[in-house]
């Protein structure tokens, strides 16, 4: 690692966030681990998790499942997102489970499948407008499809405002889930609905289902700000830091970065930190605050591919540790700041940034 910028992995972190999880969620718990576990390390993370009680994992990508195995991974895994037919042999090779909502794609899969069957789970669409069926004539057409080249493992549908407290929708999915599975509940080992924020309300309560997927609550965040108040024993797991590579001090009247949208006011200490958009640190940051040496710092102009620039309130040696999101700069604040939503903000870092577990 030749430059200072890195983001940090709190292990102790995400083991406590998936003990506490299993603690309180009497079903068997999914660590979801796409989209590199949500930037802080798929590998890392999956292990972790496995450690520390949970018992499946789930991706979204084929490659992503594939990456698993070849770090030696063996638990099992889901594949959430859709797949061609023609890589169900690969799939099933590897143990890998792929979700399926149509009796025509296990048609088309069936010539591809060899020694050993397809473990698949069934995605119903309750609301969500994505992948699913719809229909119980779907299921049921499905199933007949099934033959033994397949190993019909589990069911599942997605909530789409879980996390919202006051949502008709949420309850309305649920019944037409309950509608749809009518009669089949023992026909299926997994029954799944629930993601972070629809494992924790459901909690308790005495439902039919032995399975949830939690994705954004094991790396220490919220599914939204309603939902604060359940998640409040979670522990944030990412922390991204660099260090300050140039310190100069800039008389009044001078400008900044591309553009030229910030003029100096006065004599300014000047920090340069060598992250920028190509990192995934965006250019709407610009005028977002970071922290050195426990004192917020303002960007000034413009965020380049590379680096941006702060305004200090006094002069720092070279080498002084920028937080840019972690502790004090919490990555809600950053989500706030930037439109969006936590989820993004920590799946927007690039490779170029090494992620170092602490």
């Amino acid at each position: 690692m030749f430059r200072p910028s890195r983001i940090e992995i709190d292990r102790a972190a995400i083991a406590h966030n998936i003990k506490e999880l299993t603690r309180r969620i009497p079903q068997d718990l999914m660590a979801v681990v796409k989209a590199n576990a949500y930037g802080h390390g798929a590998v890392e993370v999956a292990k972790i998790a496995l450690e520390n009680g949970a018992t499946m994992l789930g991706v979204a990508l084929l490659e992503e499942a594939l990456e698993l195995r070849d770090a030696g991974i063996e638990a099992p895994i889901l594949v959430m997102e859709a797949q061609f037919p023609e890589y169900a042999g690969v799939a099933a090779e590897q143990g890998i489970t792929l979700s399926v909502f149509s009796a025509e794609w296990l048609r088309e899969a069936a010539p591809y499948i060899e020694e050993k069957p397809l473990t698949v789970h069934i995605k119903v669409d309750t609301g969500m407008g994505r992948l699913g069926l719809r229909t119980r004539e779907q299921l049921d057409a499905l199933l007949e499809e099934a033959t033994d080249s397949f190993v019909v493992e589990g069911i599942y549908t997605h909530f789409a405002t879980a996390d919202e407290l006051d949502s008709n929708l949420y309850y309305t999915q649920q019944e037409r889930f309950e509608r749809l599975m009518d009669g089949l509940h023992e026909r299926f080992r997994y029954i799944h609905t629930s993601n972070s924020a629809g494992a924790i309300r459901m909690a308790g309560q005495d439902v039919p289902y032995n399975l949830v997927r939690v994705g954004i609550a094991l790396y220490g965040l919220y599914p939204s700000r309603e939902m604060e108040t359940f998640y409040s024993f979670l522990r944030p797991a990412f922390t991204l830091k660099s260090q300050l590579m140039q310190v100069k001090r800039l008389e009044a009247g001078q400008t900044i970065s591309y553009g030229a949208t910030y003029t100096t006011s006065a004599d300014e200490w000047i920090g340069t930190v060598p992250v920028g958009y190509a990192d995934g640190w965006l250019r709407k940051a610009s005028g977002f605050e970071v922290e050195v040496n426990g004192i917020r710092c303002p960007i000034v102009g413009r965020v380049c591919m590379d680096r941006f620039m702060i305004r200090l309130p006094k002069e720092f040696p070279v080498g002084t540790d920028v937080t840019l999101v972690g502790g004090n700069v919490a990555i809600d604040e950053l989500a706030s700041y930037l439109g969006t939503i936590n989820y993004e903000i920590v799946c927007q870092f690039t490779s170029r940034l090494p992620r170092l577990y602490v």
